[in-house]
């Protein structure tokens, strides 16, 4: 009967369920996530921005990013630098995402923010900038330890960023089961970067990912189901999301990431 299939579809989910908890064993030390996923060996802090720019505005509003990019990339003074730009494709329309690398966490992050506060000529920037936005928001991100760093590329290529909203207190199970499940998605060189989430919206993981196309992109999501172990990690992360959201982005002309 119905009935009967449903109670041994919920009796073969929990049974699964317990069993997981002792085949994918989480890291019991007592420490901050960020501590145990984070890479090491640098200090690199990441923020992340997501302008929803009127319609009318966003070729200028490009531009006028593009020009203030430069200058500060050519200015050694300031402790940042930008990883990527982008427009969404597919998404939130008439949105800029920019991913901001700061060489040196915090404090690097601190002494940027003071300069830029004391440069006249980037608060006329950002004054101009903002006739041009609907709204803003940013976060502050590490990158997991088991990640690629994000290094400039060429093109041409789109990008997926993954966002995953998940459940509080599920961070290092997350991570346990990705840095496993990273090999898999290596083929085709589509990995760019991994980040979770410090301020701002919290338990937020983004993974950003590159192709050559919308083709390239099911392709070599299709693959990865084909390889042993990919369902695995697909089957024990799904419980831990709240919610998600796929961006598909192009490069705006000054973006390191092509």
């Amino acid at each position: 009967s119905l009935g009967q299939l449903i109670s041994c579809d919920n009796k073969s989910h929990d049974k699964g369920w317990f069993r997981s908890l002792f085949v994918h064993k989480v890291d019991a030390r007592k420490d901050a996530h960020s501590n145990l996923l984070s890479k090491k060996e640098t200090s690199n802090l990441y923020k992340i921005q997501f302008h929803n720019v009127k319609p009318e505005c966003l070729e200028a509003y490009n531009s006028l990013e593009a020009e203030v990019q430069k200058r500060l990339h050519q200015d050694q003074d300031y402790p940042c630098e930008v990883v990527g730009s982008w427009n969404t494709w597919y998404g939130e329309q008439d949105q800029a995402v920019h991913l901001w690398r700061y060489r040196g966490g915090y404090p690097a992050l601190t002494e940027c923010l003071k300069k830029l506060n004391d440069n006249q000529e980037y608060l006329a920037f950002r004054r101009e900038r903002a006739k041009m936005l609907i709204s803003r928001r940013n976060q502050l991100l590490l990158e997991f330890s088991f990640w690629n760093e994000p290094l400039p590329r060429p093109g041409p290529n789109l990008y997926e960023m993954r966002t995953y909203c998940l459940k509080p207190g599920t961070m290092i199970e997350w991570g346990n089961h990705w840095a496993r499940a990273i090999r898999y998605r290596q083929k085709n060189n589509e990995a760019v970067g991994g980040f979770f989430s410090q301020i701002g919206d919290l338990y937020v993981v983004h993974h950003l990912w590159a192709y050559e196309s919308l083709q390239s992109r099911q392709e070599t999501r299709n693959a990865a189901w084909l390889k042993e172990g990919w369902d695995v990690n697909v089957y024990y992360t799904v419980p831990l999301i709240r919610s998600m959201e796929s961006r598909i982005m192009i490069p705006t002309s000054s973006s390191p990431l092509q």
